[in-house]
């Protein structure tokens, strides 16, 4: 046998997750009450359910049956806890989101397995899919905590939200709502779906873990017409945030009209998955898959009516058959298995009712030979062909891992086909022909429209649908409409005169962001103006120059003595020249790479870096302490609002988006902020650590590269700062720092044909000579004149104005239409 025949015959083998981690978790655990107000608590029934897993039918746990009574107490608990939450700064809540998403991280493995378990999906898809996008979103809405002030002004949260999820993204579903939620300052009740608690109940030990506020997320295990109804019906909620189906999401529109409840329902779907006659055939059979067959079909945008042009339709399904016939199905914790277990057994048995009535109905129904297995809740993967537009499979929602395949001649009967069905949640369309599909994908009545791929997710995008799938949207910033109000409306409903920027309707400050960070420190550390004198000689500390990620000593040999007020030396850096500079700028070139990379990995690193910050705030306080004589609680603050500045840059890494325009013609113009490339800064002389941050942070998190001259009279806050760069997985060459005369230093990246915009803040003069010396290859240049700037101040210290001379816009025409 040769090496050829061995490779045709081989099979894949089991490749099993272990689950007795999982399993322990649950055992010590069982049974599992309900968590309300950071407790676990008893259900006021007393009584309990079994949690299945679908692979074999075998209990794995008992959770509480909750009861309107336990509502009641879970939203007290909220409303408490929404008093003091929703009053909290930004930043703060933005820390308690960036906790989560770390403790996520931590039990990744713990999640994915317990989620395998419980819903009866692949381990790879809870493992590469699911538990990524669940941090990914606390991470991403972190972000949009810290931006709320400046970014939705005037608006504040609702108070206590009701959300209920499905099963078929158990913690996905609950990352989607609980994020936004309490990003916005909101407090949560929520209703996991019956069948699939467990890493809701998991989570739940994370809240208690990141330290949360008692009371601002509540977790009620039980019945949906418990609970559920109870939720919907409740007073004390102000929004109810529904996953699930048309007709229940019907139910709680009607039970909630006139009672002012804001309201979010993302409901059923029977998604178009169009394929034209010029797509690739084997890419469109690998986004079938991915379309119908993902998930077993249990997602409520499945690609689960495939529209195909008639001229191709049979070579595509002959190509579909040998595919399906590859598929395996079978334990989900198999990490060589495609397809997992159906949920439970009521729902098999509704897609064996619905697929024999598709049958009855006339259609030709295929299914591989293989059989599935005995144990558990499977359907192996079905397609139906011959199949009537108006026939009950075309029209209803499934929810499994059947597809319908229908045939169509034009776009136009394409068009018809794909929005003749009640729903309108996504589509997807195929075609190499990109004026053909941008004009047929606004012609499609769906509120996500995927084009050459399908079921792609992401916490920047919105989510949700059409019709009778739906309205409101989750994800983006179009989702944090859906948890805040109007302050004005929020004055009609409650005198109190409670605004969103913590202060009273005449005025005065009910809290103070520094109040709120600087909280703890001891009143004595007041007016500290140096640190104390000891007796043994001082260990000799001379900052070297930070270029391509190494400290480097200056090529001229000499150092700068650094002062106090006092006159008093303090430390000594390394005095740049011009041939540092240009070993900076080479080294800032060949990380060029730092732009190309994805959004969300620069926010992380500034994340890290923020984290790093905040575990030597008081070694950075002292270090602005020695080199300007202010109070140590002054300089506490400014390093408490430098942390804050990293948090704000990362939340907009992934933020500060492009627009699409509309100019008269058929088409559409993609704007798209990119990167400038090599940036030289200059930095201010005040606020040594603050006026550094706020430059270099707006300049990377846009994907630039940067040289750096810290502040001329205080630049040690800035070389202390090469150690938090080594340890947040900064890539070396991104941020270079060089010490010496800011002028002179200036002058030098100001003339380099290959630097791509110079910003300074200094003096009058040392700006003209900046824009001045531009002119060589007709840099950008952002010069303050002279004028200082309130660094303390967000206004003046941040925002989009730094992000906008951070990048430069590209416009993308893009015409279509035949």
């Amino acid at each position: 046998m040769s090496v050829m025949d061995i490779f045709e015959t081989m099979d894949y083998g089991p490749a099993p997750e272990g689950a007795s981690p999982a399993l322990a978790w649950l055992k010590e655990h069982q049974p599992f009450n309900l968590f309300i107000n950071n407790q676990w608590v008893q259900p006021a029934s007393g009584q309990y359910l079994d949690s299945v897993n679908p692979a074999n039918g075998k209990v794995l746990t008992q959770v509480a049956s909750a009861n309107s009574a336990d509502v009641d107490a879970a939203v007290a608990a909220a409303s408490a806890a929404f008093e003091k939450w929703g009053k909290t700064p930004g930043h703060v809540r933005a820390r308690y989101l960036y906790a989560l998403a770390r403790q996520i991280q931590k039990h990744s493995r713990l999640l994915a397995v317990l989620e395998a378990l419980d819903n009866g999906k692949s381990i790879r898809e809870t493992r590469d899919i699911d538990i990524p996008l669940v941090a990914r979103h606390f991470y991403y809405h972190a972000g949009w905590a810290q931006l709320m002030a400046s970014e939705l002004p005037g608006y504040q949260p609702l108070g206590v939200v009701g959300q209920i999820i499905p099963w078929n993204f158990p913690l996905l579903m609950l990352a989607w709502k609980i994020a936004p939620a309490i990003a916005m300052g909101n407090t949560v009740v929520l209703k996991p779906a019956r069948y699939t608690p467990l890493t809701a109940l998991k989570f739940a030990e994370i809240v208690q873990e990141s330290g949360l506020p008692p009371g601002v997320i509540n977790i009620l295990t039980g019945e949906a017409s418990q609970v559920g109804e109870a939720l919907v019906r409740h007073p004390g909620i102000k929004k109810i945030a529904f996953t699930g189906s048309t007709d229940v999401g019907r139910s709680i529109r009607r039970a909630t009209a006139g009672s002012g409840k804001k309201l979010s329902l993302e409901l059923g779907g029977k998604s178009p998955f169009i394929v034209f006659d010029d797509a690739d055939l084997d890419s469109v059979v690998e986004g079938v898959v991915d379309a119908i067959w993902f998930n077993q079909g249990q997602v409520c945008c499945a690609g689960s009516r495939l529209l195909v042009q008639e001229n191709i339709a049979d070579r595509l399904l002959s190509k579909l058959l040998i595919r399906m016939e590859r598929l395996r199905v079978g334990d989900p914790l198999d990490k060589a298995i495609d397809i997992g277990a159906i949920v439970s057994s009521t729902q098999l048995q509704e897609i064996q009712r619905l697929v024999a009535r598709g049958v009855e109905e006339g259609a030709q129904v295929w299914q591989p030979s293989w059989a599935c297995p005995t144990d558990g809740y499977f359907f192996p993967p079905t397609l139906f062909t011959n199949v009537s537009p108006a026939s009950t499979i075309a029209q209803v929602e499934i929810f499994g891992p059947v597809l319908v395949a229908m045939t169509f001649r034009t776009p136009a009967e394409a068009v018809e086909l794909a929005n003749n069905t009640r729903y309108g949640l996504a589509a997807s369309v195929w075609s190499d022909n990109i004026n053909l599909a941008l004009d047929i994908a606004p012609k499609i009545k769906a509120g996500s429209v995927w084009v050459n791929c399908t079921n792609l997710f992401d916490a920047s995008s919105g989510f949700g649908g059409y019709r009778e799938s739906g309205f409101g949207r989750e994800g983006g910033k179009e989702g944090l409409y859906e948890y805040v109000r109007h302050a004005w409306e929020a004055q009609l409903a409650s005198p109190s005169g409670y605004t969103p920027t913590g202060r009273a309707a005449n005025g005065a400050s009910s809290s103070s962001f520094t109040d709120s960070l600087l909280a703890g420190i001891d009143d004595e550390l007041d007016g500290l103006s140096a640190p104390e004198t000891i007796e043994l000689p001082a260990i000799d500390r001379t900052s070297k120059l930070f270029i391509a990620g190494k400290q480097a000593r200056p090529d001229s040999g000499y150092s700068r003595t650094v002062y106090d007020p006092a006159g008093r030396a303090i430390g000594e850096v390394g005095d740049g020249n011009r041939k540092d500079l240009r070993n900076a700028v080479e080294a800032a070139h060949k990380a060029s790479g730092w732009a190309t990379g994805t959004t969300h990995n620069r926010a992380q690193i500034l994340y890290y870096m923020a984290e790093n910050l905040s575990v030597r705030e008081d070694e950075f306080a002292r270090r602005i302490v020695q080199q300007t004589g202010r109070s140590h609680v002054d300089a506490m603050s400014e390093v408490q609002t430098a942390i804050s500045r990293l948090f704000s840059y990362a939340a907009w890494t992934d933020k500060f988006e492009g627009g699409v325009h509309r100019p008269p013609l058929r088409g559409v113009v993609l704007a798209m902020p990119e990167a400038i490339g090599v940036i030289g800064i200059a930095c201010p002389d005040d606020y040594p650590l603050l006026g550094f941050i706020s430059l270099v942070a707006p300049a990377i998190a846009m994907g630039n590269t940067i040289v750096v001259i810290p502040s001329q009279i205080a630049p040690l806050s800035a070389t202390d700062s090469y150690q938090v760069f080594e340890t947040s997985d900064l890539p070396a060459g991104v941020v270079n720092i060089v010490t010496g005369e800011r002028d002179a230093l200036s002058q030098v990246l100001a003339e380099h044909d290959d630097v791509d915009a110079m910003w300074y803040f200094g003096t009058a003069e040392g700006s003209k000579r900046v824009e001045l010396a531009s002119a060589g290859n007709m840099k950008r240049t952002w010069v303050n004149y002279g004028h200082t700037r309130n660094w303390l101040d967000s206004v003046q210290g941040e925002g989009q104005e730094f992000l906008r001379a951070a990048t430069q816009v590209k416009n993308i025409w893009v015409p279509y239409g035949e």
